[in-house]
């Protein structure tokens, strides 16, 4: 059975993130029952980042996946032998979350090789990079995921990339202190654009199940 990871770096289970992964795993179903889809929260575990142990390049005993001991490590190794990986995450202050870029780290290491700076992943597959943001197509800070976009690049493939601009933040803006924001004109956009951006997401989960049957 064919096997796709999504990990959601995001920290609310229902909304913007949540629901376009959601959405991607509904898309990829569709293709075939025989695709096993899963999605990890990476706020439901606990683990560390990148802890510099370097067990994974002792020699005569490199590895290209992490091995210290956490919450994380079945994540990694499951990661290992899938045939399709989707990242998703918020961006805040212009980045991923804290709990992807750690998680980034985790995976990414193993895969660099210090003797010709390589970039090896026990297999390479299809790659989706989401993210969510306040930030508009025209102005918007995110540096999406960074250098370690290009680690992903070289060790899996080039990724697609899908966005959802201009999200919503709280359901009553009401309650908050958020003046900043027109929560007229973020309801707007969301009516414009918020099942087109479901819509792409689920295309894209039924792209990559037809990548990998």
């Amino acid at each position: 059975m064919k096997k796709i990871i999504i990990i959601d770096g995001g920290p609310r289970k229902i909304f913007n993130t949540a629901s376009m992964l959601k959405k991607f795993a509904e898309g990829a179903s569709s293709v075939n029952s025989e695709i096993e889809v899963k999605t990890v929260r990476l706020y439901d575990l606990d683990y560390k980042g990148c802890m510099s142990c370097m067990a994974c390049k002792i020699k005569g005993r490199a590895s290209n996946v992490c091995k210290f001991k956490d919450a994380l490590t079945p994540i990694l190794e499951e990661i290992a032998q899938a045939d399709g990986l989707v990242l998703g995450s918020p961006i805040y202050f212009g980045d991923v979350t804290g709990q992807m870029r750690t998680f980034l780290e985790r995976l990414a290491f193993p895969w660099l090789s210090y003797n010709d700076y390589s970039m090896t992943a026990p297999k390479r597959m299809p790659v989706v990079l989401l993210e969510t943001m306040n930030g508009s197509p025209e102005r918007n800070n995110s540096q999406g995921y960074g250098s370690m976009e290009y680690c992903i690049k070289a060790a899996l493939g080039e990724p697609e990339r899908l966005y959802a601009y201009n999200t919503y933040q709280v359901k009553n803006y009401d309650n908050f202190e958020l003046a900043g924001f027109s929560e007229e004109a973020k309801r707007n956009y969301r009516d414009e654009h918020w099942e087109q951006d479901l819509q792409a997401a689920y295309d894209a989960g039924k792209r990559m199940a037809e990548k990998i049957i």
